[in-house]
């Protein structure tokens, strides 16, 4: 665990032994469980650490000051779970679809010790009717495109809570799509945060919530994805 040893120091992450193991631990299990739960394609111990536990991690210093974060379509746990391993005082709400994903975070729960961690088996859609302007922060990670993401993310805000989205080169074309769903969500662009890992070009945009968004949305029946704002 060298390699993450070295990106938590270029992060100014603090971290200890107990920190190292806990990353070594998911790891583990993230390989065990892989084939049973069909968690990641990235499976080479370097890669996992650069592509998933950094990546998340690069998100670290917009989440620090925060109290409740959801995680909508959590998936393997990225990026909340190496969030949650840093940040033992900030509570993530991790919501999947998927009840096999959401067994996997549950045993990591269990094996890692988070108990910072809540794991969801629902539907965002379902999920926002009764924790809708719930939370500090929704984020997500290779889930959508920005429109889409936003609907699903910014109705779980509370006022003055950021939607912080996790993306790759499409970012500013995605940006250039946004301004109905900045209007019809009541938000706004508050920064985009633009990073490289490997070669990589990466982005964090995070959307800030201008005020309670209308009851309307998320809408139903898939339709954030096959019509967004």
């Amino acid at each position: 665990m060298e390699l993450l040893n070295q990106y938590l120091t270029k992060l100014n992450i603090e971290f200890d032994d107990t920190t190292i193991t806990k990353f070594e631990n998911y790891y583990n299990l993230l390989i065990d469980y892989n084939q049973k739960f069909n968690l990641t394609s990235i499976t080479e111990k370097n890669d996992v650490i650069i592509k998933h536990f950094v990546d998340s991690l690069y998100g670290y210093q917009f989440f620090k000051e925060t109290n409740y974060v959801a995680d909508v379509g959590a998936g393997a746990g990225f990026p909340s779970i190496p969030l949650a391993i840093i940040l033992p005082n900030v509570n993530f709400t991790l919501i999947d679809s998927l009840n096999k994903r959401v067994n996997f975070l549950n045993i990591v729960k269990e094996e890692l010790q988070l108990n910072n961690i809540t794991a969801v088996h629902s539907r965002v859609e379902d999920f926002c009717t009764k924790n809708r302007n719930s939370f500090d922060i929704a984020t997500a990670r290779a889930v959508a495109s920005l429109p889409t993401l936003l609907e699903y993310l910014v109705p779980l805000l509370k006022k003055g809570g950021k939607a912080i989205c996790y993306k790759s080169l499409n970012a500013d074309n995605e940006l250039l799509m946004c301004d109905n769903a900045f209007k019809k969500l009541n938000c706004k662009l508050y920064e985009k945060y633009d990073y490289t890992l490997q070669n990589n070009f990466r982005s964090i945009v995070i959307v800030n919530s201008n005020d309670i968004c209308n009851k309307c949305y998320p809408r139903s029946g898939n339709k954030p994805k096959l019509k967004p704002l």
